[in-house]
């Protein structure tokens, strides 16, 4: 395949695709609209499961790698109610399937595995219009456009690459995260690191909760979820850390003070995340010389299989441009007839999980989960 690929967007599916192409010798550049790798944070903790996330490392020949960065320990789980009652606690034993990552680390090995140059940075989209014959031009910010026989849009929920394919945009569902820190929380917080455990927490109750994970180094992550309407979200000034904590704090009344610390004593400012979902059976028709891959193509509501699915987007792509160097849109054909029903799939799952944890019968409704999913793993 002599075709440069253009992927858009430096997360990881773009990046693994680059990775699998490069191993298949087929020549790739990647764009990112970050001025640098370590211009933001990139997250917390993943958790890469070994029916699509870990297949996509095998693909891309970084599986070795990927087992040096787990978090030993951090697949425990527990579920705990308002007032700090533990319901389920589940150790990491060792046999688990869904081994936890820092999210930052694997990236990092992603971008370590690819020629310099491939990544090129600051390159954030104004526009992108077909050419015809398959060919596309992309506009940046900094004045450069580049033309390129294959476009790839793995640029997440607000694709700049995904008009071309669809008119779907993603839709709010409901639920507010809002995310904050305690860092040498054994040392500092002893209370909350206790009710976090080793590995990942949710205190819940109807229409809100409270998640936490353990990081490297003592740092628990929490997400606080509620579910809000927009409007009571733009009441909260998030410029003000203080008080936007205090008022979150306020949906958590009467809550074990353990637990309601995670949000009062969080050592960064608390940074609102709405939660957008693409329709679950979002697809479209084939267009010569352009696809897209991970969120967006199909964004679902959180729960853990986001990353996996991308990253598993991006080595089934690669896989399958490997297998027809000499006809891109078979190759494209092949890839989007088993990603539609695989994402439509696992869009449905997530929709349901998303719900049930903070549904009317929230913290026993995930602890029924957990149970049940044990039976059948």
């Amino acid at each position: 395949m002599t075709t440069e690929v253009t992927i858009i967007g430096a997360g990881l599916g773009g990046l693994t695709l680059a990775r699998v192409l490069h191993v298949h010798g087929i020549p790739v550049t990647v764009h990112e609209a970050e001025p640098s790798p370590t211009a933001r944070s990139q997250g917390g903790m993943l958790d890469i499961h070994e029916h699509n996330g870990q297949l996509a490392l095998k693909a891309a020949g970084l599986f070795e790698e990927f087992l040096g960065i787990v978090h030993q320990g951090a697949e425990a789980s527990r579920v705990l109610d308002k007032d700090g009652t533990v319901l389920l606690d589940e150790p990491d034993d060792g046999t688990g399937g869904r081994p936890e990552v820092p999210r930052g680390a694997l990236r990092q090995i992603l971008l370590d595995s690819l020629p310099a140059g491939t990544v090129r940075w600051g390159r954030k989209v104004t526009g992108v219009r077909a050419l015809g014959g398959g060919r596309h031009e992309v506009s940046f910010t900094d004045g450069a456009s580049v033309t390129t026989g294959l476009l790839v849009g793995a640029d997440g929920a607000w694709s700049r690459v995904r008009p071309l394919l669809s008119a779907a945009r993603p839709e709010y569902v409901g639920t507010v995260f809002v995310e904050t820190y305690l860092f040498d929380a054994d040392e500092r917080h002893p209370a909350s690191a206790k009710a976090v455990g080793a590995g990942a927490m949710s205190a819940l109750a109807p229409g809100r909760g409270i998640s936490a994970h353990r990081e490297p180094g003592g740092v628990l992550h929490t997400y606080v979820q509620l579910s809000k309407d927009e409007e009571w979200i733009d009441t909260i000034d998030f410029t003000d850390a203080g008080t936007a904590a205090a008022r979150v704090a306020e949906e958590f009344d009467g809550w074990a003070p353990e637990l309601t610390a995670l949000i009062t004593d969080g050592e960064t400012a608390p940074v609102p995340r709405t939660v957008h979902a693409l329709p679950s059976d979002h697809h479209w028709d084939r267009a010569p010389g352009v696809t897209l891959l991970g969120d967006a193509g199909h964004l679902m509501p959180p729960s853990g299989e986001g990353a996996n699915l991308a990253m598993y987007d991006g080595a089934e792509l690669g896989n399958a441009l490997a297998a027809h160097p000499d006809d891109i849109e078979a190759a494209l054909t092949a890839y989007e007839q088993a990603l539609f029903p695989r994402s439509a799939a696992a869009a449905v799952e997530s929709s349901h999980v998303h719900a049930m944890i903070l549904d009317a019968d929230a913290p026993y409704s995930l602890v029924d989960f957990f149970s049940a999913d044990r039976r059948t793993s």
